[in-house]
């Protein structure tokens, strides 16, 4: 019983000593970004949720395989786009706002600019 006794004491000192040791694992957050900073092209838009922003990084590789295959470049053309059975069904509208948004940046990126249209 005495052994349970010190094994229990031991093991509660221990406990909080490597939850501390954990949380100063982490240290402090990053600074934040400076100011002017431009993230890169293909990164979603951070106000998208994460749907959107699945649908966003999609449409951007989905501009890319059409460039590489030398396709014009349509959304409407694009699989992941038009039946995006793969994702859940109350999902697929934010999914595909988000694809749309990322393969027209792609495009642009990508193809450039339509003829015509500044830069």
């Amino acid at each position: 019983m005495k052994i349970i006794r010190t094994l229990f004491i031991a093991g509660s000192l221990l406990v909080p000593a490597a939850l501390g040791m954990q949380a100063q694992q982490y240290g402090p957050p990053p600074p934040p970004p400076p100011q002017g900073y431009q993230p890169s092209w293909d990164a979603p838009p951070p106000e998208f949720a994460e749907m959107r922003q699945r649908g966003f990084r999609d449409g951007i590789q989905g501009a890319r395989k059409d460039y590489e295959n030398h396709r014009p470049p349509n959304v409407n053309n694009r699989d992941e786009y038009r039946h995006p059975g793969f994702i859940p069904g109350p999902d697929r509208r934010e999914y595909k706002i988000g694809f749309r948004r990322g393969y027209d940046v792609g495009v642009q990126h990508i193809y450039g600019p339509p003829p015509g249209r500044p830069h």
